[in-house]
């Protein structure tokens, strides 16, 4: 019989273009398929997992072939349709497969390091017919355990060791240690169970007559064991060990005492690290009202004809009642839902409302689970058989598009206008609401886009027919839409009423809903208590040393800090400058809010909900509940608390700041403003009795708040489309950014105009720049950014070549090796 030689393409978890082909030893032939991890050389010395696009038998020509070392996995561990996925993310946002790759696999599947090498735990110790280096290496291991590439190459003197550690695993004397090590590893717990032998009731009466007489606390432990289990019913239930011992009576030694007469049976369980919950209502309960009813109709017809659909409902109009409905329909047909997020703190309230009517048919997925637990999603997912396992319903952010879907049948994608949903930093800078539009494309699913305030892009696509628009402008139980005040901070600045940074207008209002029981929320959209430090002589301001910003004041730590780069310095007692003493704190953050409120009502329990408050795992759960149970009276955040949350008890909202968020100098800030203000005036006034938000500005009758004011998004939107129409913005333009950098910031200005010479060769007046950001300086590099407004035709696609190969060539000339280029499809 002759040997098939085989070959295999794979992608490697790194920003190199294309697949590499390896070899595939003998031995290994029946265990390499499609989409399976293999431990590949990549480079001297280096070792990754790649993943396997392709098997094949053509050998590249003229072209010195690596093996790869070992497979990893005995089962596939992603689909053909990811892959798919991945090139067509690759391809739209001008990445390397391999970058998708990596922001795709959870960090526990992926193992790249410079590889120790161990011996193979069932090496007999036989030398026999090992060569000279072979041998010094297992002396090595013998003595030292574990080894380096880099020790290998000290103690056998050469430089290629790659292949002499490849001998060594072929006669299985050593293996790489990633293969023994795997950072995923599944949850083992004890559990125990009543012997079979005593499930007959005679002779459990002997054993409680026995155990009476001489060992009371073991005859306690059998009794526990009898209740927890459910014993002698249909339904036996597995009782944990660790549920036993709480009890500080019970110890490991009882329960073992126990299995040595055979009474019990002790044994090792994989368990999931996941939560668990049971369903405590029907979809079936939810009764919609009749707007409710009208728009859940309208989305199902939407759906014959067309796949994508806008929801476009006022905040409180009842939208996560209809999904619900939508949901169970997916469900009912056998297929998944991807429900989609932009940040993990709405995932706490919305998890608790969809496990009340689907319990463990819910699995979440995000950042904050640690490595094994995203594992465990991965894997529950890509086994899923949908009639019998749980999630079937995944929730997440942006990182949920990349699990392993068979069958998904609805993407329902909530607050869709929300900028959270864009990745910026590594590449793929994806943006996950138009690739979610992708990803139901593939699968021939249907999306839902929901938001009481869509993106100026989205709902143009509803006015050319992409997508359907379905609009909810009623708030569910005729609850009206808040009450939209304006503090003018100008007019009480001139008749001294400010107290601080608090309107007269804002504290009164504040004020009675505490003394009404009712709760507060205040916005400002900055964190940390003062935004910078100003010499009142000089105007010297405390700066960072590594980027161009100044740094900001941290109370509760007491230190300057950037957010940036996250250098820190002491708070100055003397200008750095003049030496002048006289130094004073301008700007405001939310810890300054959180510590002022305390002085004007000393009675209140006041909670801030920013990025400092919020980074362990149950943080933003912790606030969240305490509020939802009246432990928290006033809650101050950033746009954390603009997002779809829902307190029932909220009568009062305060924003702050609203001309900060106006006049950021962006195409999108009139857009974002609006957004901000309009959601997060939605929090006030859900149930019962409307709500009054209160908007701090030193401008009142800006075009904005009017428009937040009379709740008008149809205004914002005209507006805002006749400027993007004229000025050649989205969504009648594609806009890529390029941004270059490098520690010289001479080389760095020589670097850009030569390349945006090479653009404006090919593409025109199209080219916008090279200039400098708003911060042109981040962690010692200096940026330059270019602007390339490409129109949404036909060409698209080959302008996008052109950048490429630009970008391809520029990288080969050797006086700019060492500038970083960076693409961004679709910025915001």
């Amino acid at each position: 019989m002759n040997r098939v030689t085989l070959f295999v393409d794979v992608i490697l978890p790194l920003p190199v273009p294309g697949l590499f082909t390896y070899r595939v030893p003998y031995e290994l032939n029946n265990q390499v398929t499609k989409w399976k991890r293999v431990v590949v050389q990549f480079g001297k010395k280096k070792i990754y997992t790649a993943i396997v696009a392709n098997v094949h038998e053509v050998p590249l020509n003229n072209y010195s072939v690596k093996y790869i070392l070992s497979v990893l996995d005995q089962n596939l561990i992603m689909t053909g349709v990811q892959f798919k996925f991945w090139n067509w993310m690759s391809s739209y946002y001008m990445c390397e497969p391999g970058e998708v790759m990596n922001v795709a696999i959870p960090s526990a599947l992926k193992l790249a390091s410079e590889t120790s090498i161990v011996l193979n735990p069932g090496f007999d110790k036989n030398v026999d017919g090992l060569n000279e280096k072979e041998f010094l290496i297992v002396e090595a291991l013998d003595i030292q355990k574990k080894l380096t590439l880099t020790e290998i190459e000290n103690i056998i003197e050469q430089k290629k060791v790659i292949p002499v550690i490849k001998g060594l695993i072929e006669k299985n004397i050593v293996v790489v240690e990633e293969e023994l090590k795997e950072r995923y590893k599944p949850r083992k717990e004890t559990f125990v169970k009543i012997a079979k032998a005593y499930h007959d009731d005679k002779k459990l009466q002997e054993v409680f007559s026995q155990l009476e007489k001489r060992a009371y606390r073991q005859l306690e432990v059998l009794m526990t064991i009898i209740s927890l289990s459910n014993f002698g019913h249909q339904q036996e239930k597995e009782v944990k060990q660790t549920k036993l011992t709480k009890n500080p009576k019970f110890t490991v030694s009882t329960i073992n005492s126990l299995k040595k007469k055979g009474i019990l049976e002790v044994y090792r369980k994989t368990t999931s690290r996941l939560e668990e919950s049971v369903a405590t209502n029907l979809p079936e309960d939810i009764k919609l009202n009749d707007y409710q009813q009208t728009a859940f109709d309208q989305i199902e017809q939407s759906f014959n004809l067309n796949n994508v659909a806008l929801l476009h409902g006022v905040t409180s109009s009842g939208k996560t009642e209809i999904y619900i409905k939508l949901i169970q329909l997916v469900l009912d047909k056998g297929k998944q839902v991807l429900y989609l997020l932009p940040e993990i703190a709405l995932t706490t309230q919305i998890i608790n409302r969809l496990r009340k009517y689907f319990g463990n048919k819910v699995g979440v997925y995000h950042s904050r689970y640690n490595e094994n637990e995203r594992v465990e999603v991965w894997n529950s997912v890509l086994q899923s058989d949908v009639k019998k396992t749980n999630y079937q319903i995944i929730l997440g952010p942006r990182s949920a598009l990349f699990l392993p879907y068979k069958n998904l049948g609805l993407i329902i994608i909530d607050e869709e206008h929300d900028y959270s949903y864009k990745q910026f930093d590594p590449a793929p800078r994806y943006n996950a609401r138009d690739a979610a539009v992708y990803l139901g494309i593939q699968h021939k699913a249907n999306v839902l886009l929901g938001s009481a305030t869509p993106s100026v892009e989205s709902y143009y696509n509803t006015k050319i027919g992409k997508y359907d628009l379905i609009e909810l402008n009623q708030r569910y139980g005729d609850i009206q839409m808040p009450e939209i005040l304006v503090a003018d901070v100008k007019k009480e600045t001139r008749q001294k009423t400010m107290k601080s940074h608090f309107s007269s207008f804002l504290l009164n209002y504040i004020t009675e809903a505490l003394q009404e029981k009712k709760q507060v929320i205040l916005f400002q959209n900055r964190r940390g208590f003062s935004l910078r430090l100003e010499c009142e002589t000089c105007n010297w301001m405390p700066e960072c040393k590594n980027c161009d910003v100044t740094l900001i004041y941290h109370k509760q730590i007491n230190l300057l800090k950037c957010h940036y780069c996250g250098y820190s310095r002491k708070v100055p007692e003397r200008c750095d400058s003049c030496g002048s003493t006289h130094i004073q704190m301008k700007g405001f953050g939310t810890e300054k809010v959180e510590d002022e409120l305390e002085i004007f009502f000393p009675d209140a329990r006041i909670k801030r909900m920013d990025l400092d408050t919020t980074r362990s795992k149950h943080a933003y759960q912790s606030i969240i509940n305490d509020f939802e149970e009246g432990r928290i009276e006033i809650l101050v955040g950033t746009q954390m608390v603009t997002k779809g949350l829902d307190f029932d008890n909220v009568s009062v909202v305060g924003i702050l700041n609203a001309d900060n968020m106006i006049h950021f100098p962006d195409f999108r800030s009139y857009e974002r403003s609006f957004q901000l203000m309009a959601q997060v005036s939605g929090r006030a006034g859900r149930k019962n009795k409307r709500g009054k938000v209160i908007i701090q500005s030193w401008n009142p009758y800006h075009s904005v708040i009017r428009d937040v004011i009379d709740h008008d998004y149809q205004s914002m939107y005209s507006s805002q489309i006749l400027e993007r129409r004229n000025f050649k913005y989205p969504p009648f333009y594609r806009l890529i950014s390029i941004h270059l950098k490098h520690r010289d910031s001479r080389l760095l200005n020589e670097a850009a105009k030569d390349f945006t010479i090479l653009l404006r060769n090919k593409l025109g007046k199209r080219v916008l720049g090279p200039e400098y950001p708003l911060v042109a300086r981040i962690k010692n590099f200096y940026i330059k950014n270019v602007l390339v407004k490409l129109e949404r035709d036909e060409h698209l696609v080959t302008y996008k070549q052109d950048i490429i190969s630009i970008v391809d060539s520029f990288k080969k000339e050797s006086s700019y090796k060492s500038v970083r280029i960076i693409i961004d499809v679709d910025p915001v």
